[in-house]
């Protein structure tokens, strides 16, 4: 008679990306996730497969969470360009606010990985090009209301703006905390828009 989960894998997944984001692939350890999940080495592997494959289920469930986040505060915005502001705003100040220096999971990602690990590239690659349909529709929405200048195609200002918002997670990576230093970053960025 097969034995029923015990455990919540969504919660599980999320725990594994609290320890993988925190740590990376390489720095994250069998022990590291039997711990920090709290799952025995059996369910682990029975529920996820190997460390390669729970990263990867990881990292589709943080990429799902995060465009569904950034989605749902684009479809409510009535005007794109706050909108904006108050994602990098956010953005800055869980930079300037995180001790461990952890960045972005999916950027992290894509430095430690994506090179070497094909499955990884291919969700990278899905992430940038779904978070760039995302704000091109977001940037068009803000240029047909005028909020957004249209000096500059929306695909294009959409590339730049998500490069930007990606450049501020890794400076957070790197442990930098002046404040000044993303703040001159998103002045330049909107002085553009």
């Amino acid at each position: 008679m097969a034995r029923t989960k015990e455990f919540n894998e969504d919660q599980a997944l999320d725990k594994a990306i609290e320890i993988f984001w925190h740590k990376g692939y390489n720095g994250t350890s069998a022990q590291d996730l039997v711990t920090h999940l709290g799952l025995s080495r059996s369910s682990l592997y029975d529920t996820f497969g190997d460390k390669q494959k729970l990263f990867a289920q990881s990292l589709r469930r943080y990429q799902k969470n995060a465009q569904n986040q950034i989605v749902e505060l684009f479809d409510q915005s009535t005007n794109i360009k706050e909108t904006l502001q108050d994602i990098f705003k956010q953005a800055v100040i869980e930079s300037l606010e995180d001790r461990i220096t952890k960045g972005c999971f999916m950027v992290n990602s894509s430095v430690e990985l994506a090179m070497h690990d094909e499955e990884i590239a291919k969700i990278v690659k899905n992430n940038s090009q779904t978070m760039e349909e995302v704000f091109t529709k977001a940037v068009l929405k803000g240029q047909n209301e005028g909020h957004i200048s249209k000096a500059i195609d929306a695909k294009v200002l959409a590339r730049f703006i998500f490069n930007n918002y990606s450049g501020i997670r890794v400076l957070a990576r790197t442990g930098e905390k002046d404040k000044q230093v993303y703040d001159d970053i998103v002045k330049a960025l909107f002085s553009i828009l």
